[in-house]
């Protein structure tokens, strides 16, 4: 099996995608295709539609499988996973198993013993493995780590960070499912950006609490979710994620010593990819208009117009693939390792726990 590392100092490398519904078609194939070093090879989907979609949009040069397996043997440098969240673990244990370094959607597995025995067999066939948290290339996250570093807020105290929409009826599908086999509910999935996230920013987690709710007639998954971190730093994080939420909040609020943050908005990569638009194509990427910069100050509410604007930094989500290039061909850390995928799942787990069982749980470091 040749390693990836040696054999494409020139050459692009060959990407095998496992899934072209939403993950695979919105975030994954548009990101491969924009990105040097990278060539989307291959597509394994059963789902008729979805084969047309993927050859209508990669031409016909596109390779479309009806299976993972068939990526095997198939020439392939890296497989990319971005079908049902049941089928993470599963599909990854046999690429490695194949020889071939993996990227995995978020969560990569349902458990963080699952996502640590995944890491284990990565290191131990010397492959890379890594999950794809696309929000740590948000313009307003890359906008508070930059604002952390600076120290201008002081030591920070609270962080609220929310996800929230408007969905009053279920869209149906397995992310909607109250089957514990699918992973699905808002928990696990937006919920595993909020806390990935927060751990990134403010370190491990010691104490965990949660509320988990089902509010929709219809629902079988949680879809109003509210997750309190105690981080060993001090800092204590308050997340949110939810789908029945008439009125939106602030996408952060960080209350530091001396100043504070907040920021409304998403960022417009999502809605970007979705509409069409590509990072390869030209012109500015990422970027926000200055009517929905966030907002630094201390004593007043920002929408009385309290502190001053802050210039959002653009949105970044192809740095994250560019990251996994260079990681296979000079070897070294890649942009999210599945160790850190675990720590999360720690959280979320415990979130979970809290959640049914109405009480704090503890972690231990």
């Amino acid at each position: 099996m040749k390693d990836p590392r040696n054999a494409h100092q020139t050459a692009d490398l060959r990407v095998g995608l496992v899934g072209f519904g939403l993950a695979g078609s919105v975030f994954h194939a548009p990101l491969i295709a924009a990105t040097d070093g990278l060539v989307l090879d291959t597509v394994a989907t059963s789902n008729p539609e979805r084969q047309a979609q993927a050859r209508a949009e990669y031409g016909e040069g596109l390779r479309v499988v009806d299976s993972p397996e068939e990526l095997y043997d198939a020439g392939i440098d890296l497989v990319v996973i971005a079908s049902p969240n049941k089928t993470h673990v599963p599909i990854a244990t046999d690429a490695l198993k194949a020889g071939l370094p993996v990227v995995v959607d978020k969560p990569l597995a349902g458990t963080a013993a699952e996502a640590r025995g995944l890491a284990a067999l990565a290191e131990a066939r010397g492959l890379l493995l890594s999950v794809f948290q696309n929000r740590r290339w948000d313009n307003d996250f890359l906008t508070l780590r930059s604002l952390l570093a600076d120290g201008e807020l002081g030591e920070v105290q609270r962080f609220e960070s929310r996800f929230e929409r408007w969905r009053p009826q279920p869209k149906g599908g397995w992310r909607e499912s109250g089957d514990p086999a699918e992973i699905g509910g808002l928990l696990y999935d937006l919920g595993s950006h909020v806390v990935d996230q927060a751990l990134v920013l403010f370190g491990p987690a010691l104490r965990v609490y949660a509320e988990a709710d089902v509010r929709r007639p219809g629902a079988q998954a949680d879809d109003d979710t509210f997750i309190a971190i105690t981080h060993a730093s001090g800092v204590r994080s308050h997340l949110y994620v939810s789908a029945t939420t008439a009125q939106l909040g602030p996408r952060f609020r960080v209350l530091g010593s001396a100043a504070g943050y907040v920021k409304y908005g998403l960022d417009p990569q999502e809605t970007a990819l979705r509409e069409g638009r590509r990072p390869s194509s030209g012109g500015p990427w990422g970027v926000e208009p200055e009517s929905v910069w966030g907002r630094v100050g201390c004593g007043e509410s920002p929408l009385t117009g309290g502190g001053r604007p802050l210039e959002t930094l653009p949105g970044d989500y192809p740095a994250y693939y560019a990251a996994i290039v260079k990681a296979l061909r000079e070897g070294g850390e890649p942009p999210v390792t599945a160790h850190e995928a675990a720590a999360a799942l720690d959280v979320l787990e415990a979130a979970r726990r809290s959640a049914r069982e109405g009480m704090t749980v503890e972690l231990s470091l």
